[in-house]
């Protein structure tokens, strides 16, 4: 494998033992969407339709060179997210798929995710993203009220967001996520239990819930600054995550993440339609990113690419990998070696967002060579006697009080 040159000496060695697979997963970020939602801050672009092609022959291109740079490592998901990555016609996405089974070991069951929009959607684009090897879909449909989704800026109807679904079912996708939001302006109580009671009539596998954040440059930040629209009401959607919290439980969802719950559940700590890629993530394991602006985290260094498509595609063309990372298209100011100590604050700030699976004492040790006491012993003692962390005989995790403080806590580890 290519030894990165940023590399501390201090990062702890990540490589598997002799018989464990090291999980490792490729993001793969499409920028292209058709309207600009006003609490976007993403790396998207609405006016680029025509690079679609000059781009998937980057990512084609990338791929190879990332692949080739780390030894073809094994990897078991792939996700496509954006943007609006179901703007990539079928063929398009199927090649990335085969270029990413060519340039790594893809498992052969692989999760591949792929985000899309109900109104980028049809019956047979569906089928044929099945064919293609698509076997999860993310659908962002964030709200079941028509008047919510015009001011939100999206592009669907609530009538189109079921027949999204319904259509993914006839295709023979059976591991389906649906994105809602809370927390926005003017939405009640009622209303946030009515859509996710629609959502839970489609029996979706996976629920993602995310409360509106307010982001610096978008255009619903301008509207709340000049008093055109008001802010959260954060106790309200304290109101609206809990009301979820007992409602989903009931229905038989499994949360397994702060925003994040799953079925089939029972008694596993995390349940078996988790999804696997964002695993990656909240465990702090290791993942490539491929495409405009995509983050990676391999060998110890978090960078990113450029982030416009032009810039990227040129890198891509010029085909040159840099010695501080395995990447065509990086941009440089990203370059980030994590050491020693900050390896064990991120592994707290992502692990503990677990709900259930939290973070495991051996596997603290394991990775980092110390006890997981021995390091945050004062941190994890004022936050159980506040009673916002969980003792168990094997690990730590939040307790439900702890849940709408989630950033606060998790602060602490910094």
């Amino acid at each position: 494998m290519r030894v990165l040159a940023a590399v501390p000496t201090t990062v702890p060695d990540r490589r598997p033992r002799a018989g464990e697979t090291m999980p490792f997963g490729l993001y793969v970020h499409v920028p292209f969407c058709a309207a600009r939602c006003v609490y976007c801050d993403f790396n998207t672009y609405i006016d680029l339709d025509h690079l679609k092609e000059d781009y998937v022959r980057a990512l084609l291109r990338e791929i190879a060179l990332v692949g080739e740079a780390l030894d073809h490592r094994p990897a078991q998901t792939i996700f496509f997210g954006g943007g609006t990555p179901s703007l990539l016609t079928p063929e398009q996405v199927e090649r990335v798929i085969d270029a990413c089974a060519a340039a790594f070991d893809l498992a052969a069951d692989a999760e591949v995710t792929l985000e899309a929009n109900p109104e980028s959607v049809s019956p047979s684009y569906l089928r044929d993203l099945r064919r293609a090897g698509v076997n999860r879909l993310s659908f962002g449909v964030q709200s079941f009220q028509d008047e919510i989704l015009r001011f939100l800026g999206r592009q669907h109807s609530a009538v189109r967001a079921r027949q999204a679904v319904e259509w993914a079912r006839a295709a023979g996708f059976d591991n389906v996520n649906v994105d809602l939001m809370y927390g926005l302006p003017g939405q009640t109580l009622a209303e946030w239990q009515e859509t996710l009671e629609t959502a839970l009539a489609l029996a979706p596998e996976h629920l993602s819930l995310y409360a509106l954040i307010v982001e610096p440059g978008t255009p619903l930040h301008r509207w709340v600054e000049h008093g055109l629209v008001a802010p959260p009401n954060d106790d309200l959607a304290a109101d609206q995550y809990e009301w979820a919290l007992d409602r989903l439980a009931a229905a038989g969802y499994a949360h397994y993440e702060i925003s994040n719950w799953a079925r089939a559940g029972g008694e596993a700590l995390t349940p078996t339609r988790a999804s696997r890629h964002n695993l990656l993530y909240w465990r702090n394991q290791e993942y490539v990113g491929l495409g405009a602006g995509a983050h990676s985290y391999v060998e110890g260094v978090r960078y990113a690419n450029v982030k416009r498509p032009e810039r990227y595609i040129a890198a891509v063309e010029r085909g040159r990998l840099p010695a501080e990372a395995p990447a065509p298209a990086l941009d440089p100011r990203s370059l980030d070696p994590i050491d020693a100590d900050l390896a064990m604050r991120e592994h707290m700030m992502l692990g503990l967002r677990l709900v259930r699976e939290g973070v495991a004492f051996e596997a603290f040790e394991r990775r980092h060579g110390i006890p997981l006491q021995a390091r945050f012993g004062p941190t994890l003692d004022r936050l159980d006697e506040a009673g916002l962390l969980e003792r168990l005989p094997d690990r730590v995790r939040l307790t439900r009080q702890a849940y709408l403080l989630a950033n606060q806590v998790l602060m602490e580890f910094l």
